[in-house]
């Protein structure tokens, strides 16, 4: 593996730039593309908001001026831009978000990609119903194990604020998982 610091000094430069890119791409995709999947649920959405990720990390690489982790960055502009996908998806189908969460969830039992059974379909309807932040929190530190330094880096928020919204999100879940 790459040192960090090495990759983003390739990246900046004109000659390095598409070897460097190629392996951050390689490095990050399938741990990018979980987060992703995790806001968006859909495997063809994913793949179209995971590109849009590489090509805004692609464009603005130059700008990355190190202040965090590169991993960090790039998750934050996943996040944002999977969070303006769902944005945009509700506003085309005239719909509220919290109505296409509803449909995500249910058209998961028609997905082939999904590979939860019964159970980690209620964990997703129980999300479903969680505000976006609560919702992002709970998947970075249930699924992915992040730790509440590299979220707070990730989302740029307070690490009590993150532990507020994870167990907040804990209690909704645990009851809409009792009233179900």
């Amino acid at each position: 593996m790459i040192a960090e610091e090495t990759l983003i000094k390739q990246l900046k430069e004109e000659e390095s730039r598409s070897k460097a890119f190629e392996v951050l791409v390689n490095t990050y995709k399938e741990r990018l593309y979980w987060h992703i999947r995790r806001i968006v649920l859909n495997h063809d959405d994913t793949d179209d908001v995971l590109q849009n990720t590489f090509i805004k990390v692609f464009k603005n690489i130059e700008g990355f001026k190190g202040e965090s982790k590169l991993y960090s960055w790039m998750y934050r502009i996943a996040t944002n831009e999977s969070l303006t996908f769902l944005k945009q998806k509700s506003k085309k189908s005239g719909i509220s978000n919290e109505v296409l969460q509803d449909v995500l969830v249910e058209n998961l039992r028609s997905d082939v990609y999904f590979e939860g059974d019964e159970i980690q379909l209620k964990l997703q309807k129980a999300l479903a119903t969680l505000p976006a932040k609560q919702k992002l929190v709970f998947n970075m530190k249930y699924f992915q194990e992040m730790k509440y330094e590299e979220i707070s880096e990730i989302l740029e928020t307070s690490i009590g604020g993150l532990k507020a919204s994870y167990h907040l999100a804990v209690k909704k879940i645990e009851t809409y998982l009792r009233e179900d």
